[in-house]
């Protein structure tokens, strides 16, 4: 099968089109003939050796596909010919992949694997995150960092469905309109606005229930600035980098909590359980088309290193995905 190969830690430049051996699934896993396979900023911290895959995984980048099963390896629930997409640990950006079976889920009725290669990375993360360890419940307010990311559009989508009120931060005035068109009470604009004063006038001086971090570094205490009583700060990504400096005072007197977590190092059942909640809870409003994976562009697979050179241009708003 064709593959990208990450040659060695690098830039873009070090993705390599090769041909490997079709992939064998193991008990538990099933084939799936890869028709989109997604980029995400993880599979740019492997490629520039900061990443890898834990023990097992594929060397081969890529962490979310979609495409049609057709080695369902004795599995009960799917069959040759089902249409899927996937959570994966590596192996995405290939023509074939072996998926642990517990962490696929049917593409939607009407959805394209364009699309559908789109959802499990973020949808999963923020599920996880948002909503599982953050409780993020209708009628609070959540802040978003990062709100045109693969992440940010996700959380505002989901945010929104579930009742939460949604502020947003993005890099340009272009991008913060992108984020109020997509449900976003309003957005701010990081480079010319203070976040922090601005949440603060935004919420009447209360601030936010819960925000949803992807930076880290020197954001962390000025978001502990922008929670409420009670309130939750979740990071999931460290582009800023992972240390800070913070008054744990604040902490006790406003109760807060700090959480984060990471994905893809976790294991098979408890994906498993992630990817059932997204279908009873999340697929319903995804069948209706009440929100949907935002795809900024699509580059044939060969192109990978195109694609991960427009993702680190910061001008990607949602998802670059690969076609197969």
């Amino acid at each position: 099968m064709l593959a990208i190969e990450i040659t060695r830690p690098g830039g873009p430049e070090v993705l390599k089109p090769v041909e490997r051996p079709d992939p064998v699934p193991r008990p538990g896993e099933i084939l799936v003939r890869v028709e989109a396979a997604g980029v995400n900023r993880p599979d740019l911290m492997q490629r520039l050796g900061k990443y890898p895959p834990p023990p097992g995984a594929s060397d081969v980048p890529g962490l979310e596909i979609a495409g049609t099963v057709i080695d369902a390896n004795g599995d009960t629930r799917w069959r040759e010919g089902n249409r899927v997409c996937a959570l994966v640990a590596g192996g995405g950006y290939a023509q074939l992949c072996a998926v642990p079976a517990p962490q696929c889920l049917p593409i939607p009725p009407g959805m394209d694997a364009i699309r559908a290669a789109a959802i499990p990375e973020t949808y999963f993360t923020v599920w996880t995150n948002l909503f599982q360890r953050a409780r993020l419940r209708a009628g609070e307010r959540v802040l978003i960092h990062g709100g045109t990311s693969g992440i940010g559009t996700t959380a505002i989508h989901l945010a929104r469905a579930f009742g939460a009120v949604v502020y947003g931060t993005a890099g340009s005035d272009d991008k913060c309109r992108a984020c109020v068109d997509m449900g976003a009470a309003a957005a701010i604009n990081y480079r010319t606005e203070d976040f922090v004063a601005a949440i603060k006038k935004l919420t009447n001086g209360q601030g936010v229930d819960v925000v949803l971090d992807i930076i880290g570094g020197d954001y962390l205490p000025r978001n502990i600035e922008c929670l409420r009583m009670d309130g939750r700060l979740v990071q999931v990504g460290l582009i800023g980098g992972s240390r800070a400096e913070v008054d744990l005072r604040l902490v006790l007197q406003q109760r807060l909590t700090l959480t984060g977590s990471t994905l893809r190092p976790r294991t098979v059942e408890e994906k498993a359980a992630i990817a059932r909640e997204l279908e009873a809870t999340v697929w319903p409003l995804l069948t209706r088309g009440e929100i949907g994976p935002v795809v900024h562009a699509t580059l044939p697979l060969r192109e990978a290193a195109a694609a991960h050179r427009l993702l680190e241009s910061g001008e990607v708003i949602g998802k670059v995905v690969l076609t197969v």
